[in-house]
């Protein structure tokens, strides 16, 4: 690892920002964490412990916290920014004044925002028109990497520089980070299973068995790169950590936080009841509502988003809605092999079966 690499700054007190904090300090950089909390950053100096969203896990103690911005990013040759959508644009404003060209930006925040249907790396773009952006993504359970549990991630950049030193301050024996050049496929695929992690939680809780969940996870897949493909995302992308990969744990675990939104939903609490008992950010249920807006816009067909908007914003119960589902068209499987425009244009021709 470089001199300069051997300094890395997160931006954000969240789950998993702590986590990647402590696998570059594990690896032996000098790591500076900055939080808008005071106290909380004083315990993690002082107990090396994130007491409000990893309080089981030990941090590594070579990180250093600080609410000075100025402090973390000085000498900084990686910035992780690990900061909820809502407020990311502005963490970056604050943070632009200590930042230089030289450093490489990295996201690593699954959201979308609402104006201008933003991803978090083109906001990274817009606000310091800096070349080394990349973003990560992939089955990332923040809990389980503070455990040091075996997981994977992808580094996309279409910057070779990026990738590679990417690779080099996070990759260890419990993490191994992969790379990618589709910075959007990846970014939309991370932003995008948020959204079926709460209809998984859903069907969990409405006591929907194996074959279901077998079956949301693929049409989720299939409608996940529909969409992205639209937006000019590869659609191989999908196949991959940050598809089909972040999609399976985030749709299969009580430890992603959509999940939970949605198994609330499901036992038949209001939406601001379900986030209320989860008391942290759940990316996803802003996203349903910027996907469902944006796909009738571009004439994308998503019924399952649909389906979760009428739930999440428009009062439908959940049981309801599965049933709606499954009497919705049946077109094709995966449409890169069989477009479903074929297979509307064959039921037409009388040539399909039902």
């Amino acid at each position: 690892m470089s001199d300069q690499l051997m300094r890395v700054a997160v931006l954000g007190g969240g789950s998993f920002g702590t986590a990647l904090a402590s696998i570059a300090a594990d690896n032996g950089a000098e790591v500076r964490q900055w939080l808008r909390d005071p106290e909380l950053a004083a315990q993690i100096n002082r107990e090396h412990r994130n007491g409000r969203y990893l309080p089981d896990y030990a941090i590594n103690p070579a990180v250093v916290a600080s609410t000075a911005m100025d402090e973390v990013l000085k000498g900084a040759g990686l910035v992780l920014v690990s900061i909820p959508s809502k407020a990311f644009r502005e963490v970056v404003r604050q943070a632009r004044p200590w930042l230089d060209p030289g450093q490489i930006l990295v996201s690593t925040t699954k959201g979308i925002q609402e104006e201008g249907f933003k991803l978090m790396s083109e906001l990274l773009e817009e606000e310091t028109g800096f070349a080394h952006i990349g973003v990560i993504s992939g089955p990332n359970l923040a809990s389980e990497i503070a455990q040091k549990q075996l997981t994977a991630t992808v580094i996309a950049s279409d910057d070779a520089e990026t990738r590679t030193r990417v690779q080099t301050a996070l990759g260890c024996d419990y993490f191994r980070v992969y790379a990618s050049n589709d910075r959007f496929g990846v970014e939309l695929g991370g932003a995008l299973k948020n959204i079926y992690a709460i209809a998984a939680g859903m069907a969990a809780a409405l006591g929907m068995g194996e074959n279901t969940r077998s079956m949301l996870m693929t049409r989720a897949l299939a409608e996940m790169s529909r969409f992205a493909v639209n937006q000019g995302a590869n659609p191989m992308t999908f196949l991959g950590l940050a598809g089909v990969g972040d999609l399976i744990v985030t749709c299969s675990s009580a430890l992603s936080r959509n999940y939970r939104v949605g198994q609330a939903l499901g036992e038949g609490r209001t939406l601001e009841e379900a986030v209320e008992a989860l008391g942290q950010v759940a990316e996803g249920v802003n996203t349903v509502r910027l996907v469902r807006d944006k796909a009738r816009e571009d004439g994308v067909y998503m019924p399952l988003a649909e389906g979760l908007y009428q739930v999440l914003f428009a009062g439908v119960p959940a049981r309801e809605m599965a049933r709606l589902l499954m009497q919705g068209e049946q077109s094709s499987d995966v449409e890169f092999v069989l477009p479903r425009s074929d297979v509307q244009q064959d039921r037409r021709d009388g040539g399909g079966a039902a």
